[in-house]
């Protein structure tokens, strides 16, 4: 799946100001409807609404090369939630490691981010009820 990045600062300020935020130990999520939207569907090829995706990591997560991999895993994490659960299309969402995400396991971030994404009903309804299934069987 092809990430399509939050390329301008105001979007960045507004999914701050304005979004709604779920925080973790790991990651620091902001959700905000993407007024956009239907501009980027017209001009994609298979005519399909996607999420504008920003990963933010401040000097705090460490030098460049924590910071990298901090955005890797995170990357990672988020891609995974998006084949597994679904993740509902048309939105900014603003993703923020913190320090402890360049140090912990890609399997600790995924389960973080997708604790984040279910909070802010992110998740989509389908997938949702076969994840209750899947924990019944548990």
């Amino acid at each position: 799946m092809k990430f399509y990045a939050i390329s301008e600062n105001h979007l960045y300020h507004n999914a701050f100001k304005n979004g709604r935020r779920k925080s973790s130990r790991s990651v620091g999520v902001y959700v905000l409807k993407d007024k956009k939207a239907w501009l980027i569907k017209k001009a994609n090829p298979e005519k399909k609404t996607i999420n504008r995706i920003g990963i933010q990591a401040s000097k705090k997560v460490g030098g460049a090369v924590a910071r990298n991999r901090a955005k890797r895993v995170v990357r990672e994490a988020y891609r995974k939630i998006d084949k597994e659960y679904g993740i509902k299309q048309g939105w900014l969402i603003v993703i923020t490691p913190y320090p402890q995400a360049a140090e912990l396991k890609m399997q600790d971030v995924y389960r973080d981010l997708r604790y984040c994404l279910g909070k802010l009903d992110m998740l989509t309804e389908a997938d949702s009820s076969s994840r209750t299934a899947e924990e019944d069987h548990a």
